[in-house]
């Protein structure tokens, strides 16, 4: 496998982007950060990419989180928990991707893995996926989203119950509580990710990153707010449709149908 710290596949308008570091579980040291960054740019700027999918190296960890080593060993390297820069902060490196991004958990995602997880706008999951917080036993306080995110995505007392304890989630759990889609077993993991990713590769890419970033913004605001931001980009989307538009996507809707019964 190759040396560089994160890999980059590209086929069939899918990205497979994998963390390569399995010998250190996948922790994102400062050179994986800085990589990720370039590659998640990449992938954004090249038209040819409609899909992304985000998994780590081998069966043991997605990615455990910062680097340890690195932390105890580089002034001001805890820093890193609170940057700013996308080149520094993989959640921002992700977030710089306006395409689609799945990801395939194929082992442990630990403390900033699990904040990397969760930046990804789907998860499937490996049978062997476990999600745990251990900020609370590191004395470390989330600086990548995780306090808030989580609580938004499975609820604020399981997310306490998280958060407090350092406690792994399983996969199977992890389904049943929201945070990922589906669980499989690992060598099913890709191709259902890959199957995901095509599907949404079918969509106008335009479309698509509006519509990911109409959600996204959403989320972030109150419900109310939510509704009417909907509400104003849908009555300008909507006026440039015509009925002929409406109807040849409507029998496409309805063969793909059919073909999937």
């Amino acid at each position: 496998m190759s040396d560089e710290t994160v890999l980059l596949e590209i086929d069939n308008g899918v990205a497979l982007v994998t963390l390569n570091r399995p010998e250190a579980m996948n922790a994102l040291s400062k050179a994986l950060r800085a990589r990720l960054y370039r590659v998640m740019k990449q992938v954004d700027e090249d038209d040819s990419v409609r899909a992304v999918i985000l998994t780590g190296a081998g069966e043991r960890a997605f990615t455990a989180g910062l680097d340890l080593k690195e932390l105890g060993s580089e002034e001001g390297a805890l820093g890193a928990a609170n940057a700013e820069g996308a080149d520094e902060n993989p959640v921002k490196a992700i977030e710089v991707c306006r395409k689609p991004v799945i990801g395939a958990i194929n082992g442990v995602a630990i403390t900033g893995g699990f904040e990397v997880a969760i930046a990804c706008d789907v998860l499937v999951a490996s049978s062997n996926a476990r999600f745990a917080d251990t900020h609370a036993r590191v004395g470390i306080v989330p600086g990548w989203g995780l306090s808030q995110k989580l609580s938004r995505m499975i609820g604020i007392s399981r997310a306490k119950e998280l958060s407090f304890t350092g406690n792994f989630l399983d996969a199977e759990t992890a389904k049943d509580w929201g945070l990922v889609n589906h669980v499989v077993e690992p060598e099913e993991l890709l191709p259902l990710a890959r199957k995901l990713a095509e599907d949404m590769a079918t969509i106008d890419p335009t479309f698509l990153a509006n519509y990911k970033r109409l959600i996204d913004d959403g989320y972030a605001a109150t419900f109310g707010d939510g509704m009417k931001l909907e509400a104003q980009l849908s009555s300008e989307a909507n006026s440039q449709v015509t009925p002929e538009e409406v109807e040849a996507r409507r029998a496409g809707v309805q063969a793909r149908g059919r073909g999937q019964g």
